[in-house]
């Protein structure tokens, strides 16, 4: 954890303090803000979702745009309440800056050093923190096998575990396998999408014998990155990494199409709220991998927001605006995989409520 104590003098009562957040509130979807000094630029403030929750590695990965010099700053909920501390991103020295997918250590993680704090038993030597990254991903063609290894020369994860990268080009449709093979480590395979940030795709054993595979429909065209990873901090080894295009997709057209799914609700008191305070309804549909749908969520009475989440409760599309003078919200998205979708709808703020029309096409 990139955190250090100072000792105040004085014992003064008037600086501002936050509150820490119940790790049980923590919710994929729901807004988070990063403060820090990316690239020295002091106090600046971004703000995302959470993305995604990973209780195995104990990481947030979040939208919000970190940068160099956010690590050590904190990760906010829409009440100001600390539910993480930021620590990394992933990124290429081609963007050489934020492309979407950051990460920070979730409460419960802080914990232990607060109490050490507080015990007077916290180490009073610094130390550098485990995760490192900014390497080019090397390129690799569909269709092709290349080895690597998995060691000091590697980047690594802020869990510590090691990850080599490698980039290809795809096009919406596309299915494609990627498998991961060792006798040396446990395989462990993350894709990601340098278009979408809300592409994470993740696999451990799927291959058998501590192999990892996946095996998915790509949603767009655009760049990829492959993360060939190890399950576990610091193991290290040789592999095998494959890259099969498995067959073709026929992918119904996005647009005017058949309707999926049509409703009108109210959006009001005594709804479901959100993490964030703000009122939501949710609706549920069924879809197929590769299919493309278009969700419209119209209101005159108030500012829409929209979210698609998959069975897994990872969001895979949402939209505030559909442009600068369209308070409406509208998502086009390829489906990942075949499965029960749910919709969320959502107004912008905690004041935003009434009448709405939900579309799915």
């Amino acid at each position: 954890v990139d955190l250090a104590a100072i000792q105040l003098r004085g014992n003064p009562t008037s600086l501002p303090t936050i509150q820490i957040a119940s790790p049980e509130s923590l919710r994929v979807g729901q807004r988070a803000f990063a403060i820090g000094s990316p690239f020295g630029l002091e106090g600046t403030f971004t703000i995302g979702i959470v993305s995604r929750i990973d209780p195995e590695r104990s990481l947030i990965q979040t939208d919000a745009a970190i940068n160099p010099g956010n690590s050590g700053g904190p990760l906010l909920d829409s009440n100001a309440r600390l539910i993480g501390v930021n620590t990394s991103i992933f990124t290429t020295e081609r963007s050489g800056g934020s492309i979407g997918i950051g990460f920070a250590i979730p409460v419960q993680e802080i914990q232990p050093f607060l109490t050490a704090v507080r015990n007077g038993t916290a180490s009073t030597t610094a130390s550098v923190p485990g995760g490192r990254g900014g390497l080019d991903p090397e390129s690799i063609a569909l269709n092709n096998t290349v080895t690597g290894q998995l060691g000091n020369s590697s980047d690594v994860l802020p869990d510590g575990s090691y990850f080599n990268a490698y980039l290809f080009e795809g096009r919406r449709g596309q299915q494609i396998a990627i498998e991961m093979s060792s006798q040396e480590l446990d395989s462990y395979l993350i894709l990601l999408s340098l278009d979408n940030d809300e592409l994470y795709l993740e696999d451990d054993d799927s291959a058998g014998n501590y192999n990892a595979r996946l095996e998915t429909t790509l949603p767009m065209d655009g760049s990829y990155v492959i993360i060939a990873n190890s399950y576990a901090e610091g193991e290290e080894g040789r592999y095998n990494l494959s890259l099969n295009e498995v067959g073709s997709s026929s992918i119904p057209p996005s647009g005017q199409g058949a309707i999926i799914l049509q409703e009108t609700g109210l959006l009001a008191a005594g709804d479901e709220l959100a993490p964030d305070g703000t009122l939501f309804d949710s609706y549920s549909f069924e879809g197929q991998a590769g299919q493309v749908v278009t969700i419209t969520l119209e209101s005159q009475q108030f500012d829409t927001y929209l979210a698609l989440v998959d069975s897994s409760g990872r969001v895979v599309d949402q939209n505030d605006d559909i442009s600068s003078g369209n308070t409406n919200s509208e998502v086009t998205t390829t489906l990942p995989t075949s499965g029960s979708y749910l919709i969320i709808v959502n107004g912008y703020s905690t004041a935003d409520q009434g009448r709405y029309t939900l579309t799915v096409r």
